[in-house]
């Protein structure tokens, strides 16, 4: 499996910008900044990543396709669909 970071490393502070109403909206919620912006983060950071490997391997994954639509795959007699 493909680690995407270290979820160990340590943490880093860091000075952003954000509005102020939605600031103090989500303090009233509850919401933990840090928190939501790593998840937020870690989500973007995947579709990214996967977007740029599909891009990196697009001619092995398109002959690898053309080569089972041409000979089949090695488990074709046991699908059942």
């Amino acid at each position: 499996m493909n680690v995407l970071y270290d979820k160990k490393a340590s943490k880093k502070a860091t000075n952003i910008s954000l509005n102020s109403d939605l600031v103090r909206k989500a303090k009233l919620y509850g919401i933990n900044l840090s928190q939501t912006l790593e998840v937020a983060l870690e989500r973007i950071v995947k579709e990214k990543e996967e977007k740029q490997w599909r891009k990196e391997n697009r001619t092995a994954i398109e002959v690898q396709n053309r080569r089972v639509e041409k000979e089949g795959a090695f488990s074709d007699e046991f699908r059942r669909f």
